[in-house]
Formats: structure tokens, sequence, C-alpha cells
């Protein structure tokens, strides 16, 4: 069971990126879906989770101006990130809480980081 990110890249302030994760492998179910970021010098922090039933929590930074969806039946959580400011810059990470097959018990999966840099 992996996660795989994308989308992420440079993008002028006040511009519009967004960025896709896929849980693939043999999956019985996924409960609750989300980013992360980290940025140089700073921990790790909340933008969004996104439960089964599409309920989203947001990080108070990115309220208003990243919005959040979920296809369950492609396993895949999507963030629209609208009038960015360079201080979104950072690594967003794909988090999700998932029941393998394989080991039939909830774990939290990390997917691999994507780059985002709002810089003109």
């Amino acid at each position: 069971v992996q996660l795989q990110a994308s989308g992420g890249g440079l993008v002028q302030p006040g511009g519009s990126l967004r960025l896709s994760c896929a849980a693939s492998g043999d999956i019985v179910a996924i409960n609750t879906m989300g980013w992360y970021r980290q940025s140089p010098g700073k921990g790790r922090e909340l933008v969004v989770t996104v439960d089964h039933a599409g309920t989203t929590k947001y990080g108070v930074s990115v309220q208003g101006r990243f919005t959040a969806t979920r296809d369950n039946a492609r396993n895949t959580v999507y963030l629209q990130m609208d009038s960015l400011k360079p201080d979104d810059t950072a690594v967003y990470t794909c988090n999700a809480n998932i029941r393998p097959v394989a080991t039939q018990i909830w774990e939290n999966i990390w997917g691999q980081g994507t780059l985002v840099t709002v810089s003109s």
C-alpha cells in the first residue's frame, strides 16, 4: 500500500496549483486522507484532513484559500490551492489512515513529499 502524490511546482504569488494523492495497493478501507506541509526551519503543519464522508478540517493559515475534495472510488484526495502566498512554500506530504488487506489493521501511511514554491 502506498500513496502517490503529484502536482507540485513553481507558481507566482496569487496563483493556483492543484495537488493529487492516490492510494494504491490491496486496501480494505481508507478513513481519513489529508495533507501536511513543512518548510525549512518550521515544524510539520496541518493543511487539511478529509474523512470518508468528505468532512474537512483545515489548518488556520489555509482556510478560505485551499479546498480539499475526495474521490472514494479512486482512493484519491485533491487539494486545490488558490491565492497562493510565498509563505505557502513548503514540501507538501500526503497522509492517509488505511486498513490494508495484508494486515487488516489501521495504519498511518505517508506519501512522498511534493515541493510547492510560491515566488515571483
